[in-house]
């Protein structure tokens, strides 16, 4: 009798091939599945909790500094409007003894656009621009922002000079911090300044610039509003030109000479940017490098400019962080092997610089997201990273991003931050808004900032005042004689914002 029942043989084949696939999409399952998840309840409690402000009460970026004033008085965009209004304003505030502060986008996070119980001047509203087409100088009023600037420039086959990586800061206020950007091989943002008009404490109004009041001009860039009110400036800008993003990978160690390697020896860098790992097995250790080249085509043609679109899965991932090791992880692999392969590599100019810094905003109650930025020289870079990987985990800091930038020596600035070439390590906390979080969140600055002072280097000023004034003196030396000049131009500290009542007043 012949059987008809499969052989042994048969039936394992048989088993095999039904078992294989289903052990591969359970694999598959197991390897989405989680991420998936992560992601979805990431997107699922991504509400904006955020909740307006009490009348006569003012804030800034991080959500940390409502203090009551007395007003907040909108400049109006018509020059001759705004220059009388601001007169009589100031007259008012010396008359009723008050201070004044002068608010942007207020993306600053230590209440540097702020003077508690004193008027704050809302220049938002002082936003409109022409172009000199002669000169090649884009003139604009201090409280336009980029966004609004980028896409004024785009049409004329131009772009900004020099700005921060995001679109929704104002010019004043980037001119007041003294910003810098990824463009590669540029200072700070004052190189780009040809002039600036400012309204001194009496009324009087300056034109400065290398040539003309170049003290004044020296002490209102990067001088927190402390001099007066920029107007208006006169700016530089540059060609809008197609770009290809080159991503390499490797370890931190050998970060700068890749960076030295593609760069250096090359003609059409136009930008760039390093970006470390936040994952616990990583930290620190493992880097990529983004190379922007000059990728012309033979006809010119450059992407056109559109409105930023599509980040929410972006925004996804980024929120997966927060509060998770493996959301690290999972945004560290859609970086290293996802993002120049979904995102893209070919962009104009504009189109890199034309993206909010909304998109990645903490919009939670409870929590708030905080930058930190230090200076180093190149050579030092290294020793500051390794002092990072001790302080970070020893001090409870929940680092979310740390991005890498080439900023070259300023000659402008009186109150510089690099006096001589510098790599910014630019890092981002997440963590609880409650008084204990704060203290933490002190402790972790301040052994930062004495990590990034021995090896030579400075932190940044528009963030948190966790710094305490030996180590503020320490890293800005020029520090004194600049709170001497603010108060030969301002005898009277009309001008004024808790940065300054912090350090200048002593």
């Amino acid at each position: 009798m012949i059987s008809i029942l499969p052989s042994r043989p048969f039936r394992l084949l048989k088993r095999k091939r039904v078992c294989i696939p289903l052990l591969v999409m359970a694999v598959v399952v197991c390897i989405v599945a989680r991420p998936s998840w992560v992601l979805m309840r990431a997107v699922m409690h991504d509400s904006d909790q955020r909740r307006p402000l009490p009348a006569g009460m003012v804030d800034d970026a991080s959500r940390l500094d409502q203090a009551a004033v007395n007003q907040v008085w909108d400049v109006p965009a018509d020059d001759a409007l705004a220059e009388a209004g601001l007169r009589h304003l100031l007259a008012r505030a010396r008359e009723q003894h008050l201070r004044v502060s002068i608010a942007g986008a207020r993306h600053s996070m230590g209440g540097q656009t702020i003077v508690p119980g004193g008027i704050q001047i809302n220049m938002l509203t002082h936003c409109a621009m022409t172009f000199d087409a002669a000169n090649q100088l884009l003139h604009v009023q201090a409280g336009a922002r980029w966004a609004q600037v980028i896409p004024f420039l785009d049409p004329k086959g131009l772009s900004v000079a020099i700005m921060q990586s995001n679109n929704d800061f104002s010019v004043g206020g980037s001119l007041s911090v003294n910003c810098h950007g990824w463009h590669f091989d540029r200072p700070p943002i004052d190189s780009s300044v040809q002039s600036l008009r400012i309204m001194l404490a009496d009324g009087s109004i300056r034109t400065c610039s290398r040539s003309e009041n170049s003290e004044l001009f020296s002490l209102a860039l990067g001088g927190y509003g402390l001099l007066g009110i920029i107007l208006d400036a006169d700016l530089r800008v540059v060609p809008n030109e197609r770009y290809e993003v080159e991503q390499y990978e490797q370890p931190t160690n050998e970060l700068l000479s890749t960076w030295r390697q593609h760069l250096m020896p090359a003609s059409d860098i136009a930008m760039s940017l390093g970006r470390l790992s936040i994952e616990h097995d990583g930290f620190l250790n493992d880097s990529l490098l983004y190379v922007i080249r000059r990728a012309p085509l033979p006809s010119g043609q450059v992407p056109p400019l559109q409105s930023p679109s599509g980040y929410a899965i972006a925004r996804a991932v980024f929120l997966a962080s927060a509060d998770s090791d493996y959301g690290k992880s999972l945004r560290w692999e859609a970086e290293t092997h996802l993002l120049t392969k979904i995102g893209g590599r070919i962009f104009s100019r504009n189109q890199l610089l034309n993206e909010p810094a909304e998109l990645y905003a903490n919009r939670t109650d409870a929590t708030t997201d905080v930058l930190q930025e230090y200076f180093v020289p190149p050579a030092r870079l290294g020793d500051f990273l390794a002092a990072l990987r001790q302080i970070i985990p020893e001090d409870g800091g929940n680092l979310l991003n740390v991005t890498l930038r080439d900023v070259r020596e300023d000659h402008d600035s009186l109150l510089r931050y690099a006096d001589e070439d510098m790599v910014a390590a630019v890092l981002l906390y997440h963590q609880a808004r409650a008084p204990q979080a704060g203290s933490q969140m002190e402790q972790l600055t301040r052994d930062s900032i004495d990590a990034a002072l021995r090896c030579g280097g400075r932190y940044y000023l528009p963030y948190r005042l966790d710094a305490t004034a030996d180590q503020f003196h320490r890293a800005y030396s020029t520090a004194d004689r600049f709170f001497a000049l603010k108060r030969k131009y301002d005898p009277d500290g009309l001008f004024q914002n808790e940065f300054y009542q912090k350090y200048g007043q002593y």
